[in-house]
């Protein structure tokens, strides 16, 4: 098991370049975490992330994002064995059509 400290100590403080790492609590902040680093991190942090929260934290918050891009949504799909149509990000962009182009 991660402790909180260590989680935040083990991940690339690039991806938080906005906020001030130091002060992240990783309970609070889950949602910020997960999704920086799904959208921006590596193997191996994923993996870390998915062991200090657990494989159905990390599917629930990803299940309710709002934005994902198509490359994470696929890879989380078929990492959790989730379908494309439980997550928010992807019923909503089946809502808004495209532009039309000429």
């Amino acid at each position: 098991m991660i402790d909180q400290p260590d989680i935040l100590r083990l991940l690339n403080p690039q991806y938080f370049w906005d906020v001030d790492i130091s002060r992240l609590n990783a309970d609070k902040a889950k949602r910020l975490i997960i999704d920086r680093v799904f959208g921006l991190g590596k193997a191996k942090e994923i993996n870390l992330v998915i062991e200090y929260y657990g494989s159905g934290t990390v599917a629930d918050v990803l299940k309710r994002m709002s934005y994902l891009d198509p490359k994470t949504l696929n890879f989380v799909s078929k990492l959790f064995k989730i379908s494309l149509q439980s997550f928010k990000c992807y019923r909503r962009k089946q809502l808004i059509p495209p532009h039309w182009n000429s």
